[in-house]
């Protein structure tokens, strides 16, 4: 199987897409600052939400999903088979590794959603449920996206039975397991914070609080202040 041209440019714009770091965007423009300084220094919707509220936390996870759904979609639409898989997967890696940020970039799982969305809907919305459960009960995201991620690959996989490796569904086995992998390996600092009892409770505070809370946890504050244990 070979691509043509028009196939590459989907990928690429797949990627592009995926690239466009809305979390440092929105930050910029209606909170008038460098998201990349505050916080854990991600761009994703998590650390604007801490920065911004909760609000602004749900703008920025739609749109990273939206930018992974839409070339997804697009790809499903124009070349039906396992062009969309490709499509899907450079939209996350442009979150992951953005050519605009010099390859630094989110976590991936608000568009890893949306292009699960679009790629294997049954198992997405299980993963889905299980992160708004784990995010229900300990109130913080990066758990919560961690074990989302591992649900993901059972739920396809067993969508896929009884064959998961046959012709017909190896890109799909395959992407069901690297792009999971992928997005658990950009939360290995958060999985060391875990260990440690240190990471971030999510909270909808007033926005001193809020700012407060981010600059406390910033690595600066962190090297030279660890008097103060952080709020749960």
């Amino acid at each position: 199987w070979r691509l043509n041209l028009v196939e590459w440019m989907l990928i690429a714009v797949g990627y592009l897409s995926g690239a466009i770091p809305f979390g440092l965007l929105i930050a910029r423009w209606f909170g008038k600052m460098d998201i990349r300084k505050f916080g854990s220094g991600n761009i994703g919707a998590t650390n604007v939400g801490r920065a911004m509220g909760l609000r602004w936390f749900f703008i920025v996870f739609l749109l990273d999903a939206l930018k992974g759904m839409i070339p997804t979609l697009i790809a499903k639409f124009m070349f039906p088979g396992q062009l969309p898989l490709f499509v899907g997967a450079a939209a996350i890696v442009g979150h992951l590794y953005p050519c605009y940020l010099k390859f630094q970039g989110g976590k991936g799982v608000a568009t890893g959603l949306g292009v699960v969305f679009v790629l294997a809907t049954s198992a997405s919305l299980i993963a889905a449920a299980v992160f708004a459960l784990t995010f229900a009960i300990w109130r913080m995201v990066s758990p919560s996206s961690m074990l989302a991620a591992v649900a993901f690959p059972i739920a396809e996989f067993y969508f896929l039975m009884p064959d998961p490796w046959s012709t017909e569904h190896r890109w799909m086995s395959l992407f069901s397991l690297i792009i999971p992998g992928l997005i658990i390996y950009r939360h290995k600092s958060n999985f060391w914070r875990l260990l440690r009892g240190e990471e971030h409770v999510f909270r909808n505070s007033k926005s001193q609080d809020k700012h407060e809370e981010i600059l406390q946890d910033s690595p600066e504050a962190t090297e030279t202040s660890q008097s103060e244990p952080e709020a749960k």
